[in-house]
């Protein structure tokens, strides 16, 4: 039997006719919010839908527009934009009824509370970041992945910070965890900065809905590194998923910055840029997990492995996990987690050591496309994780899945943190090149081979210099 998310899916999927993924998501998420926000307002419309109202497109945007005025905290919110008169009204008609199905508004004289609400806006995120593939990376992230990084942090009680929130997502796994753990909501506070608008709109629609509108999720176009909206800000928890080796990062605008403490990150990539933000933004104790990719494990570039280096014998880098391919529905390719500590006194884990998880192998196919990593998968992952920053408990190295390695084992790795190095998988240098991305693979090829010209015009600068010098040539 269906789940009312997927029906509810394939029904309105079928009446976006020719809207692409990206525009009707704010249609229906929007409408969404709407039903959740103004029962009055909802009634009147679902009434004028029901009538086949040719005006409707036009009345919804009214009815988005009065709320924001009567309520200042939702300025900006509703995505009136996407709300053109070129939607048909009979379909818009039809979306508004298949809405208005979904109980758990304030409105619903059965139900009081907005949980069902917030499932479906969820599971519809899901769904259209799928159909968005490469283009959903700056709004989603999957959720095996987010309830991955929550079970290993365990945010019970303190301030939880994303720096690239997207549609928030880490958020609300935090507040999944908290009820599935007897947590209470009002022991987090929430901070959040975007810097895309649509995705920001979002977010606070996400949050809003679950109860979360107190959370301070701030927007600027000029996004974390140049502007960044929480400056003081130092969160117990910081949970992330920066955009991938991102090479427009404007780095050079920012080479004299109190965050870059271990050393200037390169302008070609903001990946040591994003790790250095979050440890600059974490409190005393706090402790981060952050999706990156592969890259960052192994990149040998002058500017980021000395930065790598550092973190490592400061004793910030705690834990690393490989993560499988196809994950992401934007990117095949694999990724890795990060989970960090302000200072080698604040680490929970053995000092000097750091564990790494070799997660490749776990997951399961939900597509022919896409994998996502089972309730089973994230325990096992957690579970090693919380076993090994216990001092009391009974932690074991497992070869090929995990190793607490020591200083001197990074050390004659080079301070390379690929999992697959230590905890004893055969061929794991041979086979490191094949999770190196194709374009960062060319970059590296193409410096190496602009060194070796240039190395070539100066021997035979000195050649030449040496026949001259024996008058076998003419001057």
């Amino acid at each position: 039997m269906k789940s009312l998310e997927r029906t509810l899916w394939e029904a309105a999927d079928k009446l976006r006719k020719n809207l692409d993924a990206g525009e009707y998501k704010h249609i229906v998420l929007g409408l969404i919010f709407l039903k959740y926000i103004s029962d009055g307002q909802w009634s009147y419309l679902k009434d004028r839908a029901k009538d086949g109202d040719p005006g409707i497109v036009k009345k919804i945007a009214g009815a988005m527009e009065e709320i924001e005025k009567m309520n200042p905290t939702l300025q900006d919110i509703f995505p009136r934009e996407y709300f053109r008169p070129h939607l048909d009204p009979q379909n818009l008609g039809q979306l508004i009824d298949l809405i208005d199905s979904i109980s758990g508004c304030p409105g619903d004289a059965n139900n009081n509370n907005t949980d069902l609400l917030g499932k479906v806006y969820e599971y519809l995120l899901g769904c259209f970041a799928m159909d968005e593939g490469k283009k959903s990376g700056q709004f989603y992230t999957p959720p095996c992945i987010v309830k991955l990084l929550v079970e290993m942090l365990m945010p019970f009680k303190g301030s939880v910070y994303d720096p690239c929130c997207g549609s928030g997502g880490m958020f609300v796994q935090v507040e999944n965890f908290l009820l599935a753990h007897q947590g209470r909501l009002d022991d987090i506070a929430i901070y959040g900065q975007e810097s895309n608008a649509a995705a920001h709109r979002l977010c606070r629609m996400n949050l809003a809905i679950r109860g979360l509108d107190a959370a301070n999720i701030q927007w600027n176009n000029q996004g974390s590194f140049l502007n960044d909206a929480h400056p003081h800000l130092k969160a117990d928890y910081i949970l992330a998923n920066p955009p991938f080796n991102d090479s427009d990062w404007n780095g050079q605008r920012l080479t004299n910055d109190p965050r870059w403490q271990l050393g200037i990150p390169p302008n070609h990539n903001a990946n040591f840029a994003w790790l250095q933000h979050i440890v600059y933004h974490l409190s005393p104790v706090g402790t981060a997990g952050v999706v990156l990719a592969n890259g960052s494990l192994t990149t040998q570039n002058k500017n980021e492995e000395p930065i790598r280096k550092k973190m490592v014998e400061n004793g910030i880098v705690e834990c690393i996990v490989s993560l499988p391919d196809r994950l992401f529905y934007n990117t095949g390719i694999p990724a890795c987690l990060w989970f960090l500590a302000n200072n080698e006194k604040q680490k929970k884990g053995p000092a000097s050591q750091i564990l790494f998880i070799e997660a490749r192998f776990l997951g399961r196919m939900i597509s022919r496309r896409y994998r996502e990593l089972t309730d089973d998968d994230i325990d096992a992952v957690a579970g090693v994780y919380h076993r090994w920053r216990d001092s009391d408990s009974q932690y074991e190295d497992i070869p090929g899945f995990c190793k607490s390695a020591q200083l001197k084992d990074i050390i004659h790795q080079e301070y390379l943190l690929t999992p697959a190095r230590y905890v004893g998988i055969a061929g794991a240098e041979e086979k490191e090149d094949n999770i190196i991305p194709f374009k960062q693979k060319i970059k590296q090829l193409a410096k190496e081979f602009t060194i070796l010209i240039k190395r070539g015009e100066e021997v035979d600068r000195v050649i030449m210099e040496g026949l001259k010098n024996i008058e076998l040539l003419e001057e």
